[in-house]
């Protein structure tokens, strides 16, 4: 008698389209895509999408002291680890939002004063089931686990039980229609000015409100407190359509590597993130992070003059070796002595609408340690903090009049055999209650002017603002 394998797997035709499978999956409950809507060498190999979690686990607030992960460490744990060789990397597992917020689990860091949508700090699933898309091979694979039965019968009949049903949504075609309702709710909202130039698009600073906000912090850094923090605005709008339909413009007008898509209960992320968080593999960790912006040109030789302008500027280099740094400390927490490495250092790439210096911050994890620790000791992202983290962090509560909410969290997974990718949420929008809000910032230093500064938040937001 031939011994059942797990996962189950069924190859689906190349020609299977990601946004063909989003919308044919709309009405499952928690669907959650990852996808490499922008595919460049390194990375953008892979896209996941799944829905329908087995378990839910959701933390509306952090305590400080208190290990948010305690219940879904101890279920990860429990998984089985058998996996495919040679499919994409995640087969099943945990995933889901890490709020910016969540760091409050690990510092003291004070609350800004208004939370008018009231997203939870930690909203993640269990999911047995995942389609995979290889970009590189142009295969796709229906990959089914068969969780959370154990018995091999039992679970080999729930593995190729939800493998039929997903292929039935698939063969089905696109769910009911993506709407949102046309009047967004009365909400009790921090003060609200005109975006210049937008319309019905508002922020939660006026242009010289964000100004004075840059000069604080570089009064800051010169009075010797921090040497770079992340200063953001908040952009308001109503939501034109729903959370599917508004993936699709979005990753039309700006595709991006770390790109997602998260409907959870009445509320969505949607994501052109360009920047990667943590990467894991064998225990190998990576973190890619992003500092320094230029404006895209029209024109081939204006777009080259402006690259090398980004990589020649003295405060550009600055401001991304101060994370590259702070970042190099906190792998070190968690990697094995004298394996932290920085690959790349200050490189130039090219999005849609703008230009990036990336750099590259590698380790090897600690072989008693696991992902979880490895985001107690990183989270929240170095990149859109700033330099102490911990004292930027108080100085952004101080001048950012909302909370950031899922705005630089991370949208992850987590395999089962501790294979692990994450984003961090910048370029994104969350949509609740009928609004769209949006982030959009940068990391001032004492070279910084606050004119450009402002300039640069509006640069980063010509995509998003693309997609309305």
């Amino acid at each position: 008698m031939t011994a059942i394998t797990f996962p189950l797997v069924e190859e689906l035709s190349p020609s299977t389209d990601v946004m063909s499978a989003v919308e044919a999956l709309a009405d499952w409950p928690n669907l959650l895509l990852f996808e490499s809507a922008l595919q460049r060498r390194g990375v953008g190999r892979y896209t996941f999408l799944m829905a329908d979690p087995i378990t839910r686990w959701e933390l509306d607030r952090s305590r400080y002291g208190i290990d948010p992960f305690e219940q879904v460490r101890a279920a990860w744990k429990e998984l089985p680890t058998a996996r495919v060789a040679g499919l994409p990397p995640f087969q099943g597992g945990i995933a889901g939002l890490l709020g910016y917020e969540l760091g409050q689990s690990w510092e003291r860091i004070p609350t800004p004063t208004f939370n008018e949508f009231n997203l939870p700090v930690l909203a993640v699933g269990l999911y047995d089931w995942v389609i995979a898309w290889d970009h590189e091979l142009h295969k796709v694979w229906l990959v089914s686990q068969g969780w959370p039965e154990r018995e091999p019968d039992r679970r080999a009949f729930r593995a190729a039980d939800r493998i039929r049903n997903v292929q039935a949504a698939l063969a089905a075609g696109r769910a009911r229609p993506d709407e949102t309702s046309p009047f967004p709710r009365k909400l009790e909202l921090a003060d609200q000015f005109p975006l210049p130039s937008v319309p019905h698009v508002s922020s939660t600073f006026t242009r010289e409100g964000y100004l004075r906000a840059v000069e604080r912090v570089i009064e800051y850094i010169q009075a010797g407190d921090i040497f770079q923090a992340n200063l953001s605005q908040r952009l308001l709008a109503p939501a034109p359509c729903g959370p599917v339909s508004l993936y699709r413009r979005l990753r039309s007008v700006n595709p991006a590597p770390f790109a997602g898509l998260m409907v959870w209960n009445d509320w969505a992320i949607v994501s052109a993130s360009p920047e990667r968080f943590l990467w894991v593999q064998d225990g190998e960790v990576e973190t890619r992070p992003i500092k320094g912006t230029r404006q895209r040109k029209r024109g081939p030789e204006a777009d080259l003059f402006t690259r090398d302008e980004l990589r020649q500027s003295e405060k550009d280099q600055a401001e991304n070796v101060m994370i590259v740094d702070l970042l190099r400390n906190d792998l070190s927490r968690v990697c094995l002595p004298s394996t932290v490495r920085v690959p790349q250092l200050c490189t130039v790439e090219t999005y849609e609408t703008v230009q990036h210096l990336v750099s590259a911050v590698t380790g090897q994890l600690k072989p008693e340690l696991s992902i979880w620790d490895l985001f107690q000791a990183t989270f929240p992202g170095g990149s859109i903090t700033g330099a102490p983290k911990v004292r930027a962090m108080e100085i952004i509560a101080e001048l950012e009049p909302t909370v950031r909410g899922p705005y630089c969290g991370s949208l992850f997974y987590v395999g089962a055999d501790g294979q692990a990718d994450s984003n961090l949420l910048i370029r994104s929008y969350v949509q609740r209650h009928g609004w769209l809000q949006c982030n959009v910032g940068g990391g001032i230093v004492a070279q910084s002017d606050s004119k450009a500064e402002y300039e640069e938040t509006l640069t980063k937001a010509a995509g998003m603002l693309k997609a309305l």
